[in-house]
């Protein structure tokens, strides 16, 4: 077998193959994620399709796994927190706050208490209320993924006709504006039963909620999934999305505390936010680059694999592919160019 016009024996090429394959493996694992609400899992649960929508919105996604990144922004730039897997910080709730004070807008999905205390640090309104919405005349599949049809006019619903959730709760909008409600028929089914109890009332039920906030704007959501790749499949997700996108110039997605980053992406991400590490990575790439140059990974072991074959063996390949040529000629002219290039280095 010839490769590259190097002859290369049959168990050599499978063994090449092989680690091809690996490598590409590795780096396909070490650069997606199978995380539920992940940036990088390109699966149903994943939400890649956030960038999407972004990129269609004309917006530039930016994924942090660090809250540091939220100094850089403020007005013109929309944060995405979803279903978040742990507090923040006093340190961490600082920078959201100043980001909040530059004009910036936050976007919390979520169905359960963290996203509370993060609303409640903030000075939000508005909170999730945690016990499953249903809706039994107004759904997608299943009155656990109740369609919400009571939708507000407001820039961030224009093109919206409903939202649809997938297990999500409702939101207590207090002094918040609501965006989009559930339609007549929605209920919170507190104890699980998937039936409308004594206790548990027909109603219209907030599932979106924006207010002003420190000069900047919170937009709260009842559902994660509603951003996840086969929900964001919904028109009136997609569209919303859309809308609030397309106001920014700049859709930051904060991965600090919802996990699933791949080590590949994170060690990019570490990179892109140090200039040290960026200085370190460019002097290493220069180094390798300076070494390989003066020889030293020079294959010995197998002159088929030199990574510089001598004259000679130069000299026989372009007589066997230009029979035409006279081969003591070009054996002279490569025995000259030999000794061209020893008496270059005995001058060094």
């Amino acid at each position: 077998m010839k490769l590259g016009g190097y002859d290369i024996d049959t168990p050599r090429a499978i063994l090449v193959g092989f680690a091809i394959a690996t490598v590409a493996a590795l780096v396909f694992g070490g650069a997606t994620s199978v995380a539920a609400f992940g940036s990088f899992n390109p699966s149903w649960e994943g939400t890649t399709d956030i960038r999407e929508i972004a990129d269609q919105a004309g917006a530039e996604t930016v994924v942090s796994t660090n809250t540091s990144e939220y100094e850089a922004y403020g007005e013109d730039t929309v944060a995405v927190v979803l279903a978040p897997d742990e507090p923040y910080t006093a340190k961490e709730l600082e920078r959201i706050e100043g980001f909040l004070e530059r004009g910036g807008t936050l976007l919390v999905a979520d169905r359960d208490g963290t996203g509370n205390a993060l609303l409640e640090a903030l000075g939000a309104d508005a909170r999730l209320e945690g016990a499953l919405l249903r809706d039994d005349r107004n759904y997608y599949r299943a009155p656990a993924l109740p369609r919400a049809t009571t939708v507000a006019e407001h820039p961030l619903t224009e093109g919206v006709n409903s939202l649809t959730l997938n297990y999500g709760t409702s939101v207590e909008a207090g002094n918040a504006t609501v965006l989009v409600s559930s339609s007549d028929f929605g209920y919170l089914d507190r104890n699980g039963n998937g039936e409308v109890d004594d206790d548990e009332e027909l109603d219209t039920y907030p599932v979106a909620t924006t207010e002003n906030v420190s000069g900047g704007r919170v937009v709260v959501v009842s559902d994660p999934s509603a951003f996840i790749n086969v929900m964001a499949e919904q028109p009136g997700n997609r569209q919303f999305a859309r809308n609030l996108f397309s106001e920014d110039d700049t859709v930051l997605v904060d991965a600090s505390h919802s996990g699933g980053v791949p080590p590949l992406i994170s060690v990019l991400l570490a990179i892109r936010g140090s200039p040290m590490l960026q200085f370190g990575t460019v002097g290493l790439g220069l180094l390798v680059v300076f070494v390989w140059q003066r020889g030293v990974f020079d294959r010995t072991d197998d002159e088929a694999f030199d990574r510089r074959p001598t004259p000679e063996l130069l000299a026989e390949s372009a007589a066997d592919s230009h029979p035409e040529f006279d081969r003591g000629r070009i054996q002279r002219l490569m025995k000259g160019i030999k000794s061209i290039n020893s008496e270059r280095g005995d001058d060094e």
